[in-house]
C-alpha cells in the first residue's frame, strides 16, 4: 500500500507561527514525465524552466529543488550537477558545496517556515530506498513538533500544508534578499 499525498494550503494558517498571510495559494500541476531517466538531470539542463520545476537555487557544482512528492513541507533535495550514483564518485569540491548548501538552506528555512528539527539524509542504493539511485541527493526534511498525526496510520495519506509555488516564492524571496 502506497502512501498518498494530500496538498492542504489552506492547513498552513493552523500550524504557522508569526507568518505573513498568503495572498493566493495554488495547487501544484500534476507530474510530468521526465525527457530521460533522470528527472535531476533534466532540471540541470533546463535552467530556463527553474520556477516551474521547483528548482530553488544552483550552485557552480550543485543544486537545490522541491521533492514534488515532500514527507513535509518544505522537503528540499540538494544533488550534484553531475549524474553521479555512488558516494566514492563524488569529487572533494562538489562534496563540500553540498554541504554548504546544506547549510544554507537549513539556515534560509528556520527563518522562513520555523521548523523545531530537521531530518537530513541521502539514501544510497534502491534497497537503502533510494527512487533515483543512478543520482545521488540530499534530503533534508523540516520537522515540527506534532508534525506527525493519524492521517498516515489510518488513511496511508500525508497531509502538506502549503503549496510548492507559495513556499518557493518565499524561500526564492529570502535567498535573494539575504544570501544573494
Amino acid at each position: 500500500m502506497s502512501l498518498e499525498t494530500i496538498w492542504a494550503p489552506w492547513r498552513l494558517d493552523y500550524i504557522a507561527k508569526d507568518e505573513k498571510e498568503e495572498s493566493q495559494v495554488e495547487q501544484p500541476e500534476k507530474h510530468v514525465q521526465p525527457k530521460s531517466d533522470c528527472f535531476l538531470c533534466d532540471y540541470r539542463q533546463q535552467p530556463q524552466k527553474d520556477k516551474k520545476n521547483h528548482v530553488l537555487l544552483r550552485g557552480e557544482k550543485t543544486f537545490i529543488v522541491f521533492n514534488r512528492y515532500p514527507y513535509n513541507n518544505g522537503h528540499l533535495l540538494i544533488a550534484p550537477q553531475e549524474h553521479l550514483g555512488d558516494l566514492t564518485e563524488i569529487p572533494v569540491e562538489v562534496q563540500a558545496e553540498c554541504q554548504a548548501m546544506l547549510v544554507k538552506m537549513v539556515e534560509v528555512l528556520r527563518k522562513v517556515v520555523h521548523p523545531d528539527g530537521f531530518n537530513i539524509g541521502l539514501n544510497l542504493g534502491q534497497v537503502a530506498g533510494a527512487g533515483l539511485p543512478g543520482h545521488l541527493h540530499w534530503h533534508i526534511v523540516p520537522r515540527w513538533n506534532g508534525d506527525a498525526n493519524f492521517m498516515p496510520v489510518l488513511a496511508n495519506t500525508k497531509v502538506i500544508p502549503q503549496s510548492l509555488e507559495a513556499l518557493y516564492e518565499l524561500l526564492e524571496q529570502e535567498l535573494t534578499e539575504k544570501h544573494a
